[in-house]
């Protein structure tokens, strides 16, 4: 007798990913639609897609959602998530699109204790709009706007929004992770769901940012992207989690 085991998430819409070879991106939407759909919320569930590279992120997700304006996710959906405190509303945003044009947005979201969940992609450049320099960069990185490398006294230091968004009294959940091999595909599956939990449970903001790669702006290979996040971004970004009011994830 047959048995089924493994299949599409019924939360992907199908539609091919438009991602660069190598990028996690496609990881990430997987993780989300298999949590979406093992919590049971599907249909009462809305995503806010960024400008950036998952700027078509709503194509992908099979469910309703929208495209906010560069950085004001976490505005849009805190309008959605007010109006509609019966759905559960997450935001799809990069480091060019969180860190930088929308720092304020997501500050502020943290602060307030919106109840809604995002999901912070930081592969440390920004990809989209051609490898410029990013509120992640890290010093030394060579970036289409540091074709020498940044600098602190020229770019300033890279930004570490979790570490900022732990002081936040609204944070229910915060975590940073990588999905680099099997085992950390796990953990970011399981900060996941808290992260949406943390909303379920009406307790308050959850985030959870992701490490990535992205070799087209790198200028390397997929693998020898994988290695370079391990050596140099780890270092700089530690894994963890800063903050979990979710406790046990019934």
């Amino acid at each position: 007798m047959k048995k089924l085991l493994y299949k599409m998430p019924e939360s992907l819409s199908g539609k091919e990913f438009t991602y660069c070879p190598g990028c996690h991106h496609g990881i990430i939407h997987r993780l989300i639609a298999e949590v979406v759909d093992e919590l049971g919320i599907r249909e009462k569930t809305l995503v806010v897609a960024p400008i950036g590279c998952s700027v078509f992120a709503y194509q992908f997700f099979n469910m309703d959602g929208t495209i906010a304006a560069h950085g004001r996710a976490p505005a849009v959906a805190t309008g959605m998530k007010r109006a509609r405190p019966d759905l559960y509303v997450f935001t799809y945003q990069g480091d060019g699109d969180l860190a930088a044009i929308g720092t304020a947005e997501i500050m502020h979201a943290a602060n307030r204790g919106e109840k809604i969940t995002t999901i912070f992609v930081n592969n440390a450049i920004y990809g989209m709009t051609g490898g410029q320099m990013a509120p992640t960069t890290l010093l030394g990185m060579k970036t289409t706007t540091t074709p020498y490398g940044r600098t602190a006294e020229n770019d300033g230091y890279p930004m570490h929004m979790c570490e900022f968004l732990k002081e936040a009294k609204g944070v229910a959940y915060l975590a940073r992770t990588k999905v680099t091999t099997p085992q950390d595909v796990e953990k970011t599956k399981k900060a996941i769901k808290k992260a949406f939990l943390a909303q379920i449970k009406g307790i308050g903001f959850g985030l959870v940012e992701v490490l990535s790669t992205c070799p087209t702006n790198w200028g390397i290979d997929p693998i020898s992207a994988m290695k370079w996040l391990e050596e140099k971004m780890i270092p700089e970004y530690p894994l963890g989690v800063f903050v979990d009011k979710v406790g046990d994830e019934k």
